[in-house]
């Protein structure tokens, strides 16, 4: 059974960076994707960034330009840098690894931008 632990939420006002990452106990590069979802009270559960096991990234429109994505295969970890944060940034961020046949999630962390 694969597990997805993220870390990295916390408070922090507008304008400014939090890093998340999402250490998995699989190697990470036999994925198809991980992804980072983020979900707002009373929001459904939005696809943030993505990034496919040939490197392929695609971002929401939302956070085009101020998150990043990127892995660490020596660590089994993925990471979103998130920068020029807003309020409307708030949310629980998930991490989603895609596998062959099943599809993982981890517990998420809370993000909470102060206006």
């Amino acid at each position: 059974q694969v597990q997805l632990v993220e870390s990295g939420g916390g408070l922090v006002q507008a304008g400014g960076s939090l890093r998340l990452s999402c250490v998995a106990s699989g190697i990470i590069g036999t994925f198809n994707a991980i992804c980072w979802y983020r979900q707002a009270p009373g929001n459904q559960r939005d696809v943030v960034a993505v990034i496919r096991r040939g490197g392929t990234i695609n971002y929401a429109d939302a956070v085009k330009g101020r998150f990043t994505i990127s892995r660490d295969n020596t660590k089994n970890t993925v990471y979103l840098q998130m920068n020029s944060l807003k309020p409307e940034d708030t949310a629980v961020y998930y991490c989603n690894a895609v596998g062959q046949y099943n599809n993982y999630w981890g517990q998420g962390t809370q993000v909470t931008v102060s206006s």
